[in-house]
């Protein structure tokens, strides 16, 4: 028998969650990330007390503001707090009085200001606050490398306290793919920012061709656009051939992986793309923006060569183009998926996400980096 492996106690953090964390009907990059986060903490020894908050961040009512006070009041002195930035940098009135009795760090998935369709009042005065959040933080951990620059740059921070730790991948199983490349996945809430109206007008242009698209996620907050990508589907006559299925997990979510030949990003604004690696992990090429993040995610394969395709954000007509160089072209779609199956075994596990945010809390509670 093996002798059993102890883990090192690490101490306790407090983290502070959106209250959506564990809505299964409403699943997104950030609460994934912070799901596994958390569970990566616990394995590696941390005792991880968490505290979701439901409110409609970053611009609560009064109520959630006053939940969340409640929240960091009771928390004693000195104690180390990983607050979610969706939660904590639209209220710097609430969390900036507690910076300097609490050790804390605020994980930030998207700059507040770079949520597309926001007026520019609203973006000046989000960034305003995220401003205020960021700077009286003792750490700040980023989930891209473009994110950490940009909240580097913009906010004026120390980039020694802001960390960088990107999403994990999972391995999966090898996509086996059909030659024609037909079916293609989208898979992403159905918010502005994800740009589902750009694909389907750029799927419009396509319909003297065989293909088929399954648009997987739940609606957003903003229920008028759902409405609007729906009248706009129709509209083309694409009804038979687009598919909302809303949201999946689990097995369902990998099974539409699997059955996919092309995953399609067509975001207007992206901090990472878990979407992208979730994909990759798979051996399935990507079509996407290039827009933030994005590039750096897709990255390339060993051998150089980039296992998608990136279009300028915005842009249908190049969509369209592109997609058409896809489904009319074996030599590219054979020459993608297999730099997609190199890519594949380059990508980090989540314990490589975990390692780096808990680097971060050690550093904020004062103690000397690991190794490793």
């Amino acid at each position: 028998m093996s002798p059993a492996v102890t883990v090192p106690a690490e101490g306790t953090v407090h983290v502070v969650l959106p209250g959506d964390v564990d809505d299964a009907a409403s699943p997104s990059g950030g609460n994934v990330y912070d799901r596994r986060v958390c569970r990566g903490l616990a394995t590696s020894g941390w005792t991880v007390r968490e505290y979701a908050v439901p409110g409609s961040w970053p611009c609560p009512d009064a109520a959630a503001r006053a939940e969340l006070a409640r929240t960091l009041a009771a928390l004693p002195d000195g104690s180390v707090v990983l607050l979610d930035g969706l939660v904590a940098c639209g209220v710097p009135d609430v969390v900036v009085p507690h910076a300097r009795r609490l050790r804390q760090a605020v994980l930030v998935h998207l700059p507040l200001a770079d949520e597309t369709g926001l007026a520019p009042g609203d973006a000046a005065r989000l960034d305003a606050r995220e401003r205020e959040t960021l700077r009286a933080a003792g750490a700040v951990v980023a989930t891209s490398p473009w994110a950490g620059r940009r909240l580097t740059a913009r906010h004026g921070l120390d980039a020694r306290r802001v960390r960088i730790a990107a999403p994990g991948t999972d391995p999966a199983p090898l996509a086996a793919g059909d030659p024609s490349g037909s079916r293609l996945l989208c898979v992403a809430s159905l918010t502005p920012r994800k740009g589902q109206d750009l694909l389907v007008e750029a799927l419009a242009d396509l319909t003297d061709l065989p293909w088929s698209c399954l648009c997987v996620g739940p609606p957003g907050r903003d229920t008028a656009y759902a409405t609007r990508l729906r009248h706009l589907i129709e509209g083309h006559g694409i009804g038979d051939r687009v598919r909302l299925a809303g949201p999946r997990n689990g097995g369902e979510l990998a099974a539409a992986y699997a059955a996919a030949d092309l995953t399609v990003l067509a975001s207007r604004a992206e901090t990472y793309g878990m979407v992208v690696t979730e994909a990759l992990a798979r051996g399935v090429p990507v079509l996407a923006t290039a827009v933030d993040g994005v590039p750096e995610t897709l990255g390339r394969a060993p051998d150089g060569s980039t296992p998608g395709i990136l279009v300028p954000a915005g842009d249908p007509v190049a969509l369209a183009s592109a997609l058409r160089r896809w489904l009319t072209d074996p030599g590219l779609r054979r020459r993608l998926k297999a730099s997609a199956g190199r890519r594949r075994g380059m990508l980090d596990g989540w314990g490589t996400t975990t390692r780096e945010l808990a680097e971060a809390l050690r550093r904020l509670r004062g103690e000397p980096g690991r190794a490793g």
